[in-house]
């Protein structure tokens, strides 16, 4: 009794229009039911007696039905919202809080295949792939907990930069992924740069001493139907570029043909 007390205080009224909503029109529908089987049942008895079973016919499933589907609606409302979580936990890295590598790629890849599903040849779109630089002295210097801290310091710094459908991926360690659905080069190297850019200007103060924290980023744009896998590995490449060519920088370009599929059909 204390837990589902507990559960009914949790409810926001629109929760609790639903839950009165499913306990009365359920309760409703026991009743109705209940009168038509008795109707059948007992037309042909005395009015007195047809009266008192009608009676009995509504009174009965109101007591047995409305906290019956008051509990039952609750629970599996209970039930939605653990799953719920569930899923969110199944997807989130628990560090950043951001999407984690298996869901950043399989959100990616749906985007993608629904594309070439419509067989689009006009879909457009950029994948960044981005690096903390120097992760390992953060570690060794200030300790790893310092190093979680700098983590979060670069998602918060990488979020407001982004679209709202841009989607915000932990790859593992210290590097990380951007989605930019429908993006033209234009864009995606303007977003590229100014995550860089919101980075190295973002507070890390690791005991108290400002420590600035810079990331590489390497990203591939397309403009027609591409896998994910190949689209990664070229951002991929043009990361290990921007880190070769002296970190704290963007390294852009299209992707090229020949990792293209080339089966698409023609648009007419």
């Amino acid at each position: 009794m204390a837990a589902l007390r507990a559960s009914w205080k949790k409810l926001s009224w629109s929760a609790w229009l639903q839950l009165a909503g499913w306990t009365v029109f359920g309760t409703l529908g026991c009743v109705a039911f209940s009168l038509a089987v008795t109707f059948v049942l007992f037309q042909n008895a005395g009015a007195e007696v047809f009266d008192l079973v009608l009676i009995e016919a509504t009174v009965v499933p109101i007591l047995l039905a409305a906290p019956l589907f008051f509990y039952l609606t609750l629970k599996l409302r209970e039930l939605a919202i653990v799953n719920h979580k569930l899923v969110v936990a199944a997807s989130t890295d628990a560090l950043t809080a951001c999407l984690n590598r298996g869901a950043f790629s399989s959100r990616v890849n749906d985007v993608l295949a629904r594309e070439i599903a419509r067989r689009n040849q006009r879909t457009m779109g950029a994948l960044l792939v981005i690096d903390a630089d120097h992760f390992k002295t953060i570690n060794d210097s200030f300790g790893h907990a310092e190093g979680d801290v700098a983590l979060r310091v670069i998602v918060a710094a990488i979020q407001p930069c982004l679209r709202s459908d841009d989607m915000l991926g932990r790859l593992g360690g210290e590097e990380f992924a951007v989605f930019l659905p429908g993006a033209s080069p234009v864009n995606a190297a303007d977003i590229a740069e100014r995550i860089r850019r919101s980075v190295a200007e973002a507070p890390f103060q690791p005991a108290g001493r400002l420590h600035r924290l810079t990331v590489s980023v390497g990203g591939a744009v397309f403009n027609s139907p591409v896998g994910f896998e190949e689209l990664f590995r070229v951002a991929d490449l043009h990361l290990y570029e921007a880190k070769g060519a002296g970190r704290n920088r963007v390294e852009l370009a299209p992707m090229p043909p020949d990792l293209t599929p080339g089966w698409l059909a023609p648009l007419n």
